[in-house]
């Protein structure tokens, strides 16, 4: 059953990677700052918390979960989204209005 488990989690990290490279692809096709600011949120609001899920069922798989260990993924993907939604507000709006002073 173990195993299952492993290869759950593998394919999650998996996934997780190939959404961060699809993220590295558009940034560095992204024509300005704003955009590219745009993009993290692919990687930073489903790709890290799916990896921290899947160290969750990892552990879950090997017999070392602890309820402990559920309320950190809890709590770090809880985090991280706050930062992400605060973050992303400060950093769209000094970009825009960066881009807007440059365009006068």
């Amino acid at each position: 059953m173990s195993t299952v488990f492993s290869i759950v989690a593998s394919l999650m990290v998996l996934l997780a990677a190939a959404l961060m490279v699809l993220t590295l692809i558009g940034i560095v096709r992204a024509p300005d700052a704003l955009t590219r600011a745009n993009l993290l949120g692919l990687t930073t609001s489903i790709a890290l918390p799916m990896i921290l899920v899947a160290s969750l069922i990892n552990d879950i798989g090997a017999g070392t979960f602890t309820w402990w260990n559920l309320l950190r993924v809890f709590l770090t993907i809880t985090a991280l989204l706050v930062v992400l939604a605060i973050g992303s507000f400060v950093m769209g709006r000094s970009l825009y209005q960066t881009a807007k002073e440059q365009s006068h």
